[in-house]
């Protein structure tokens, strides 16, 4: 109850930027303009001060809002709308996104409804050509930036500084960039002596991407795990990205220890009640080694999340070197950092979503 009245409260304190009403134009604000380099080397011409900001395709209003800037959203798009715990920014600001205008539908814009509103400038997840398309047709600044699905990926720390010149929050952008830097070296350091051989091989199942997936969704280059220096067995099948694996190879491979999301968890447990004799085959699963991962992506990678996937694959995996982690502070530190949210944990575990051992038993 303590956790709902304060989110009503900053939503409160948010509402000049939840308001549906129009926005100055950008021709009516006083002051100078300005220009910046966008993530697509563009040159922008936008108002000295921005107090409006209209945010298209996937990534704008996440990083946006890690800037602390969601106050100057005043449209979203339709899937900034009723947001789960694996969309952790609009989920902790859904009060104030559900009700603004929607301004379009996964990077597709509704034009009339942005020009009714007049934002001073669009944040756009758009390649170069686009953006100005974007710009020309509706004579508003268009800061293009790129899409990234990593956790420390240089398109990410880009985003974060561009954004932090437009909204004039640089040190913010800075801050968090020295947090996923350090984060990054943190991880390094406590795995970099662990000799390959020694390391357990790695299954993960149940990968979100494009909806949710059983058994046999998986990722090459599983960001959480690439973090640790882990061996994801996925990264030994020429993929990249997130697909489909014959889950007979995952019986070839065999492996130590096997990571399932929660996403997936109806569809696995669905297809074990069908089928346990191909799961009870895997030793992971007789031997009890089976571990969650809370699902990262929705609308591309949740940094904050697939953050702290690594953190507890890392106690799981590699126990000593990550002896003195306690994954609920460390979960909590990660979320107060990125998202301003505090005693994130309690309220993922109250919806279910805790680190620890699963069971395939629905």
């Amino acid at each position: 109850m303590q956790t709902r009245i304060l989110s009503l409260f900053l939503c409160l304190l948010l509402l000049t930027g939840c308001a549906a009403s129009p926005a100055p134009a950008a021709e009516e604000n006083a002051g100078d303009t300005r220009t910046l380099t966008d993530g697509r080397g563009r040159t922008v011409t936008l108002p000295e001060q921005v107090e409006s900001v209209v945010c298209v395709g996937v990534g704008a209003l996440r990083y946006t809002t890690y800037l602390g800037a969601q106050d100057l959203a005043v449209g979203v798009e339709q899937d900034e709308r009723d947001a789960t715990l694996s969309k952790p920014f609009s989920y902790f600001n859904r009060e104030c996104f559900d009700a603004l205008p929607l301004t379009g539908d996964n990077g597709a814009t509704y034009d009339e409804e942005i020009l009714a509103l007049r934002p001073d400038v669009l944040v756009a997840n758009l390649d170069a050509q686009s953006a100005d398309d974007l710009q020309s047709r509706l004579g508003i600044p268009v800061v293009a930036i790129a899409h990234n699905e990593g956790i420390f990926d240089e398109n990410a720390l880009t985003t974060l500084e561009v954004l932090g010149e437009v909204f004039h929050k640089e040190e913010r952008a800075q801050e968090l960039t020295d947090y996923l830097l350090d984060a990054q070296a943190d991880l390094a350091r406590r795995t970099q002596d662990i000799p390959q051989e020694s390391k357990p091989t790695v299954y993960v199942g149940g990968v979100s991407y494009k909806g949710h997936h059983g058994f046999e969704g998986t990722e090459a280059g599983y960001a959480p795990l690439a973090a640790i220096g882990a061996v994801n067995l996925a990264d030994e099948t020429g993929q990249s990205g997130p697909f489909n694996i014959d889950t007979e190879q995952v019986l070839t491979w065999d492996p130590d220890v096997i990571f399932l999301d929660y996403n997936g968890m109806d569809l696995i447990r669905e297809n074990y009640a069908a089928a346990p004799d191909f799961y009870n085959a895997l030793t992971a699963v007789r031997e009890g080694r089976l571990y969650a991962q809370i699902s990262f992506r929705s609308s591309a990678t949740n940094a904050e999340l697939a953050l702290a996937d690594a953190y507890y694959a890392g106690t799981v995996l590699y126990p000593e070197a990550f002896a003195d982690v306690d994954m609920e502070e460390k979960f909590d530190e990660i979320f107060s950092t990125m998202l301003g949210v505090e005693d994130a944990y309690a309220q993922y575990a109250a919806q279910g979503y805790v680190f620890g051992p699963m069971t395939l038993e629905g």
